[in-house]
């Protein structure tokens, strides 16, 4: 995949495509619509985990939780966007592996508080 910038627009409109759009792209705008489908997903995944693990925690762990939430968002705000003068760039690539990375770290602590109970510490 190219690495490159990105213009990161959502369109909430329900746009038809074949699951053969995706697999080849036609051009930058068809690439631009596959990778946020698949940003969009990540994102979604995060998110119930993040609520999931919530239910899990006492007060402390969800104060940390929501405190390291904030601290990767800013972390990943950073290293996979930029603002220039003629607009804000997303790379959708670093996006998505990092929502991906943070996802699974999140379900690896649902795990941890099911099966030994959670520990505030690892948040």
């Amino acid at each position: 995949m190219k690495k490159m910038l990105f213009v990161l627009l959502f369109c909430s409109c329900n746009v038809a495509f074949a699951n053969s759009a995706c697999d080849i792209p036609k051009n930058d705008f068809d690439g631009l619509y596959c990778l946020n489908k698949v940003y969009q997903e990540a994102d979604k995944e995060l998110n119930e985990n993040y609520k999931k693990l919530t239910t899990k925690l006492d007060s402390d762990g969800k104060k940390a939780l929501k405190f390291s939430q904030l601290s990767w968002m800013e972390e990943r705000n950073n290293n996979c966007s930029k603002r220039e003068a003629n607009g804000f760039f997303v790379n959708l690539d670093c996006a998505t592996s990092t929502t991906i990375k943070r996802s699974q770290f999140l379900q690896d602590r649902i795990r941890e508080c099911s099966s030994s109970g959670c520990q505030n510490s690892k948040l």
